[in-house]
């Protein structure tokens, strides 16, 4: 809303709020003000515009014109939840989680912003502040790259399709939702109220994706060196169990769920599955078959039977998404 003149006090206006502190009068009217509601300061002790931070008054009253009350209130009443929950990040659970990740952070902004998630920043009335998918899709991409490495000289002698695999289950969803929950991510991660409703510091998807946000801000703040320590201080005991020769109870997970597992973390759609051909008598048939993701095919792989064959393209196409 505009105006040829500056609002003045008024009895025709409405208080909307009341503080001992000047500040948070001040940074209320600026809230305000951001979506276009004109507001004043006034003071308990007398009916007078305040000027500015040099008057401290007993009680600071905040008003607006009487059609815009509602609106501002729902404003406020907004802008004080996300204050709450926001609050959750105290210095003190700054140094705890800290202390769960092994690693402390120069830029605690860094830290808060990987925890952002989209559901508190869409109920946040300043538009402040911001969800942390970009840190989620920079994490992913650190996060392979330091596993691929990793797995790389802890087996030197294994061949590509079972180091793909290997790399596919240890960045899945399942694990990295599973890491977080060790660290206990979830009390961790700034959320909306309706989100905090739901369930969501239990969804695995949430704590998986905070877990590679979290990632990118380490790899942010502190650098290459820091988040390969970070990630190998984590996925060194899962590594370590492939090593000593229980590599073989990750293998035995079928192609198709992990790469259905996959696509889930990646936020893909499920894979499709296309019996294009089938050559051959009834007793000797060849079965070939497509695997379809977001809309192109991934792979295509033929077999005796339609599931050897969809296993087949599944392990094909789990080659090439980790790959790339």
């Amino acid at each position: 809303m505009t105006s040829s003149a500056p609002l003045e006090p008024s009895p025709e206006l409405v208080v909307v709020m009341k503080t001992e502190s000047e500040s948070e009068a001040n940074i209320v009217c600026a809230l305000l003000a951001s979506h276009d509601i004109e507001s004043v300061i006034t003071s308990n002790v007398g009916a007078t515009l305040l000027p500015t931070v040099i008057c401290r008054p007993a009680l600071a009253r905040v008003e607006v014109r009487s059609a815009d009350v509602i609106r501002a209130k729902n404003i406020i009443k907004q802008s004080q939840a996300i204050a709450e929950v926001s609050s959750a990040l105290s210095p003190s659970n700054y140094e705890s989680l800290e202390q769960k990740l092994g690693y402390q952070f120069i830029d605690k902004g860094l830290l808060e912003h990987a925890l952002t998630h989209r559901s508190i920043v869409h109920e946040d009335a300043s538009g402040a502040m911001v969800d942390n998918e970009v840190l989620e899709f920079l994490g992913d991409a650190v996060l392979g790259f330091v596993i691929a490495d990793l797995l790389f000289r802890e087996f030197p002698d294994v061949n590509e399709g079972i180091i793909s695999k290997l790399k596919a289950t240890l960045v899945s969803t399942v694990t990295l939702a599973n890491l977080g929950g060790i660290l206990g991510l979830g009390d961790y991660i700034l959320l909306g109220r309706g989100e905090e409703k739901t369930g969501g510091r239990k969804k695995k998807n949430l704590v998986a994706d905070t877990y590679e946000a979290l990632i990118a801000a380490v790899y942010l703040d502190g650098g290459v060196g820091a988040v390969q320590k970070f990630i190998e201080d984590q996925f060194r005991p899962l590594v370590g169990t492939l090593r000593i020769g229980d590599r073989s109870s990750v293998l035995e997970q079928d192609d198709k769920s992990a790469l259905q597992e996959l696509v889930q973390a990646r936020s893909l759609t499920l894979p499709e599955y296309r019996v294009v051909r089938e050559d051959g008598p009834d007793h000797q048939k060849i079965f070939f078959v497509e695997v379809w993701v977001g809309g192109d095919v991934m792979a295509h792989a033929e077999g005796p039977s339609k599931k050897d064959a969809e296993q087949r393209a599944a392990s094909l196409a789990l080659q090439r998404l980790t790959d790339g």
